[in-house]
């Protein structure tokens, strides 16, 4: 790092970091809103990381989609996308310091294995409820093969969100150790963005309230690891019409940019912000900066 980079005299940096999945939507544009305007109030650099690291999942052309779709919108990085399909070598590294240092551990169980584990203890897997791990390989594999890879999830994490407020999660408890390397080898989530987040000295986080959970999961990662914490801001959901959230897997249209100031103007309204008569997006996007600006300056404690 330079003695002139913005990480060395504490800049802001904030980043939006879809999945190429699909096209965004009107949910994902909020989130991308709200990190752009959070940054750009606070004279910061706003960064686009592309999370390809589900390679199954990822969808050919996406990836540039979306940042036509930004860029349409007038939300442009001030630096050259991030691509986490380009990262493994960092992974890796990350993924051996855990190992050594005992934080994380091998792991040979299989789905059924863990379901049946919970079943005697009589707690049976609900679904869409988080699937607890209980523990079976922190002592060793006896004599399977790893298929995964874990980080011991121990003590209550407390974090205070910037809009939710204080937020506590005790991670052994109500989630277990969780995966950092899958069975199928690829990059786990959760190492991925806080290996990533460390690397682009992101300060300030600003993302959707349906990935509020995962933040105790990053802090004690983060913790492990040895790295800052950035400070958190999880932005209103948009709800579909059956009152879920909107996603790509629940059938969410792409957004409709044949206006795209109107399609922002949507995206501000969700996150409370003036309405704006302005007739470009970039006087529409200058007068909700200001807003942010002085709803920063009104907030307790730093922003």
């Amino acid at each position: 790092m330079s003695p002139t980079d913005s990480r060395s005299v504490g800049r802001c940096r904030g980043r939006f970091a879809p999945s190429p999945t699909g096209p965004l939507h009107a949910g994902s544009l909020v989130a991308a809103l709200a990190s752009w305007l959070d940054v750009r109030a606070q004279s910061g650099d706003w960064l686009v990381r592309i999370e390809d690291v589900d390679t199954p999942r990822c969808v050919p052309g996406a990836a540039e989609h979306i940042l036509q779709q930004l860029a349409s919108c007038g939300l442009l990085p001030d630096e050259a996308p991030m691509w986490q399909s380009q990262r493994g070598d960092a992974y890796a590294k990350s993924l051996q310091k855990l190992l050594v240092s005992g934080h994380a551990f091998p792991c040979a169980c299989t789905r059924k294995d863990i379901d049946d584990a919970l079943l005697a203890r009589g707690l049976p897997h609900q679904r869409f409820g988080e699937r607890v791990y209980p523990g079976t390989c922190r002592q060793g594999l006896q004599g399977k093969p790893a298929r995964a890879v874990r980080l011991r999830a121990e003590g209550v994490v407390h974090w205070t969100d910037r809009r939710l407020g204080p937020q506590q999660q005790d991670v052994g408890v109500q989630v277990g150790d969780f995966v950092l390397k899958r069975a199928d080898g690829l990059w786990a989530y959760q190492l991925a963005v806080v290996v990533d987040d460390a690397a682009q000295g992101i300060t300030h986080v600003v993302r959707g309230e349906d990935l509020a959970d995962n933040t105790a999961r990053q802090v004690l990662l983060q913790r492990a690891l040895g790295v800052c914490t950035p400070a958190y801001l999880h932005t209103p959901l948009v709800l579909a019409a059956d009152g879920h959230k909107l996603s790509k897997q629940n059938g969410a249209q792409a957004l409709d940019l044949s206006s795209p100031l109107q399609t922002l103007k949507q995206a501000a309204q969700v996150l409370g912000l003036p309405a704006c008569e302005a007739p470009t997006v970039a006087e529409a996007l200058a007068v909700w900066v200001a807003a942010w600006r002085f709803a920063l300056r009104l907030a307790v404690g730093p922003p």
